[in-house]
């Protein structure tokens, strides 16, 4: 009697268990997918065309990809009903064609005497946007522990992947993010108030400074003119080997484990699009 009633209470915790293991799969690389939504505004539709002739989506799939992944990541490019933004929920990263239209009117006329571009000044906050929500995806997937406001290590993690897609590509992507934090900053209408200060991101003359000091601490020689000409100050610079080390550092503890270690390696050179594939300044300037 005790035989058999030692079995039902050992089949009772058991097949539970059972069952769990068997719905769920080990996490793998290669877990992303990517949709193009037709944007709802036609002026929106050069944005939409223009995207898909660089392929934007689908190299952005094969970044994402290398991170083993639990459950499949959807990142798509929709209309947002007016609201210029981004964000993640639900396994899914949603871009807005608002807010690649509101970047899109803030692209420099000419190259700029940093040699940022017009496709450097798009694509790098598109890119730096992306790898920042994926951030917020990797924490929830993979149970990543921030300590800290996640809205500050979300921009710690996308630096640190765009540092990491090959030298001359780190250069523009950072460059270009770094743009458009600096355009954002010098034409707010007003200085900030104190409520600006309250929001969970930091400003973007905050966001601009970290960004650069990263680099900076990644690269000194590469990034070395920012502090040269002043865009970051010495002060600040001095500790930026530490502040890219300390990232670097949780990165590998927190989220190196899930790389895949063949496909990581691999980083396709010259992927970036050029001056071509732009061919007018703001899609809703039509």
């Amino acid at each position: 009697m005790k035989a058999v009633f030692a079995f039902v209470i050992t089949s009772i915790v058991l097949v539970p268990a059972i069952v769990v293991l068997a719905r769920t799969e080990p996490p793998q690389p290669g877990r992303v997918s990517v949709s193009y939504l037709p944007p709802k505004n036609p002026a929106h539709q050069p944005i939409y065309e223009q995207l898909k002739e660089i392929r934007f989506l689908e190299k952005v799939r094969e970044f994402l990809s290398r991170v083993r992944l639990p459950r499949t990541l959807l990142v798509k490019l929709e209309g947002c009903d007016g609201d210029d933004n981004a964000w993640y929920d639900k396994d899914t990263i949603v871009i807005c064609y608002e807010y690649i239209d509101e970047v899109w009117k803030t692209l420099p006329e000419a190259t700029t005497e940093d040699g940022v571009t017009q496709v450097d000044a798009l694509v790098g906050p598109l890119f730096e946007t992306t790898f920042h929500e994926f951030a917020h995806a990797l924490f929830d997937m993979l149970r990543v522990p921030v300590f800290g406001r996640e809205e500050d290590a979300a921009d710690q993690v996308s630096a640190y992947i765009m540092l990491h897609l090959g030298k001359a590509e780190a250069r523009r992507l950072i460059t270009g993010a770094a743009y458009a934090y600096k355009t954002e900053a010098e034409t707010a209408k007003a200085p900030p108030g104190v409520k600006q200060f309250a929001d969970a991101h930091g400003t973007p003359a905050q966001r601009f400074y970290n960004l650069l000091c990263i680099a900076y601490g990644a690269d000194p020689q590469l990034f070395g003119d920012m502090v040269q000409k002043g865009h970051l100050p010495k002060e600040r610079a001095e500790g930026c080997k530490d502040e890219y080390e300390q990232v670097a550092y949780a990165f590998q503890q927190l989220i190196g484990q899930h790389l895949d270690p063949v496909f990581a390696k691999v980083v396709e050179k010259g992927w970036l699009p050029d001056a071509k594939h732009l061919s007018r300044k703001s899609a809703s300037a039509q």
